[in-house]
């Protein structure tokens, strides 16, 4: 019988908890390769992959939850957090700055 997402995310987070980050990863890495659309799993994939220093491929993550869901503003305000902790100021400020857009009310994309 095969995991399904929500139980392989469940077990991720679990993971995550106990700083097992190298597990939690790759559970969350498994949880997005079986549902593309699992905005959760993106978001959890790209906080998990900075806590373990892998940058590029946090902002990768953090990239698709915000193309998921452009108006989320946790989506964005991570993604800042991801390209400033690569040393990409102007890209962590332009991030930063539809977070607050989002904040203030305003959407980044008409739904």
């Amino acid at each position: 019988m095969s995991e399904s997402v929500d139980e392989i995310f469940d077990d991720a987070n679990g993971d995550l908890a106990l700083g097992e980050l190298e597990s939690a990863a790759e559970k969350y890495q498994r949880c997005v390769d079986l549902d593309p659309q699992f905005f959760d799993g993106w978001h959890a994939l790209g906080m998990a992959l900075m806590k373990l220093g892998r940058f590029p491929e946090a902002i990768e993550a953090g990239k698709k939850a915000v193309d998921l869901r452009p108006n989320d503003q946790i989506g964005w305000t991570s993604l800042s957090l991801f390209y400033n902790r690569n040393g990409q100021i102007a890209e962590a400020e332009a991030a930063g700055t539809k977070a607050r857009i989002i904040s203030w009310g305003g959407k980044i994309k008409k739904e």
